[in-house]
């Protein structure tokens, strides 16, 4: 890393959007494609698909999780070492962060195999929605170890500055992921398997187009597989534990949402939720793509002790975080109806009902998730790894299942059965307060 890279020297907001918009284009294109295949689901194959998804979404947060943990903590750590010019450490980091995503994900695809029944029982799926659940789970599990080598290297390559190519794989996946569900959902008739085959696809487009970071001229990062010495992989890990604790919390959270909806309003809750939850994960990119660029500018400018720079990175990541935060929310009120009909057809109506009623209830969250990940991963970045990981354990599980609880049995005799969901937003503004805390006692000093 040169003593002129723009993240080092470079002017504060240029250079942050310069990072952030092909993070976000990236992103975005993946939360296009999801959207996509939502829309294609929901209208091709109706709401019961939709909320199958839903059901094993505990499962595939797991995963994620894992990968995340791996991919962030790695990716960080590689920045840091990056900004002290240590690069055999940060080679290292790559490597050993590679090899241990796909042993761990396929040790979970095997698991699931052998013990799927247990697995779909665990899930709280309905017997009536096993064999729709079955079959698309019997595709994915497969494609997730592709998909998760492939978010693990697409930050390394993002931490080594090959922006272009790592924006260039993920818009590259979610075009060829849209243009494969309208062909294997509406024009081949695969229903649920037919969206995985589209998965299994797009990921490898965008593993391969990945993979040409191996043979530029201009990579730092080297990748062997003789790395003995694990130690330093244990500890990059660890730094991204608050992002494991991030989306593990989802799927739990996820779980326990599939039992209480199931219990109060049966399957159309569960789908409701899910067309709600695609604008959640909307704004939950959109955030994770400011906060991809914000690891690699904290993290180099804390290798390289520039602290006033990085209060600036983080001041403009929150003002603009906020700000997609609130067009967000006027999308789903003034738009509202419009948006519901993109993802149901004209018989789901009772379903659509549920979904409006759901969205009233919960925007508010919209404000603050986005900056909740941000100041988690800002930490992170600075190598706070306890309280972002706190963060997330509040944000993610702590407040939102007891909330959840509580506000269910509170509500338990209310007309609006929704109303238990109320616990969402609180639970997001709560740990909004305690986030700003912890970043006001660890913020750095200019010495």
């Amino acid at each position: 890393m040169q003593s002129t890279s723009p993240v080092l020297t470079g002017r504060i907001v240029s250079t942050f959007f310069y990072y952030v918009l092909p993070s976000i284009i990236g992103l975005v294109a993946i939360t296009t494609a999801s959207l996509v295949d939502g829309i294609f689901v929901g209208n091709a194959v109706g709401a019961n698909a939709l909320a199958a998804i839903t059901l094993l979404m505990p499962y595939f947060t797991l995963m994620i999780s894992v990968a995340l943990m791996i991919a962030i903590g790695g990716a960080v750590s590689a920045g840091k070492f990056i900004g002290e010019q240590d690069t055999p450490s940060a080679s290292k980091i790559f490597s050993q962060s590679l090899i241990a995503v796909v042993l761990i994900t396929l040790f979970f695809s095997l698991l699931s195999l052998i013990f799927e029944t247990q697995l779909f029982s665990l899930l709280n799926v309905p017997e009536s929605m096993v064999d729709l659940v079955q079959s698309y789970f019997s595709v994915i599990r497969w494609v997730f170890i592709l998909q998760l080598l492939t978010m693990v290297l697409y930050y390394f390559v993002r931490a080594d500055d090959h922006l272009k190519l790592a924006t260039t794989a993920l818009v590259s996946g979610a075009v060829v992921n849209i243009v494969l569900d309208a062909w294997f959902i509406l024009g081949l008739d695969l229903g649920l398997v037919g969206a995985a085959y589209a998965t299994a696809i797009a990921q490898l487009i965008q593993f391969l187009i990945l993979a040409r970071y191996f043979i530029s001229p201009r990579k730092t990062l080297i990748f062997a597989l003789e790395k003995r010495d694990w130690h330093m992989f244990l500890r990059s890990a660890y730094n991204g534990i608050s992002e494991f604790v991030n989306e593990a919390s989802v799927g739990l959270l996820f779980l326990l949402l599939n039992i209480l909806l199931i219990s109060r309003l049966g399957i159309d809750g569960v789908a409701a939720f899910t067309v709600v939850n695609y604008f959640i994960f909307l704004s939950v990119m959109l955030s994770y793509g400011i906060a991809d660029a914000l690891h690699l500018l904290v993290s180099q400018n804390f290798g390289a002790k520039n602290i006033l720079r990085m209060r600036q990175f983080l001041l403009t990541a929150i003002s603009t975080t906020l700000a997609l935060g609130v067009l967000i929310i006027l999308l789903i009120l003034i738009w509202q109806q419009t948006a519901i009909s993109w993802f149901l057809n004209h018989d789901a109506d009772n379903v659509a009902v549920m979904t409006s009623q759901l969205i009233l209830l919960i925007w508010p969250l919209f404000l603050v998730n986005g900056l909740n990940i941000i100041l988690s991963c800002y930490l992170t970045a600075i190598h706070q790894p306890a309280p972002s990981t706190i963060i997330a354990l509040l944000r993610g599980l702590i407040l939102p299942i007891t909330l959840l609880l509580i506000c269910y049995l509170l509500f338990e005799q209310h007309d609006s059965a929704f109303l238990f969901l109320i616990a969402l937003p609180i639970a997001e503004w709560l740990a909004f307060l305690i986030a700003l805390w912890f970043c006001y006692r660890h913020w750095p000093k200019v010495t």
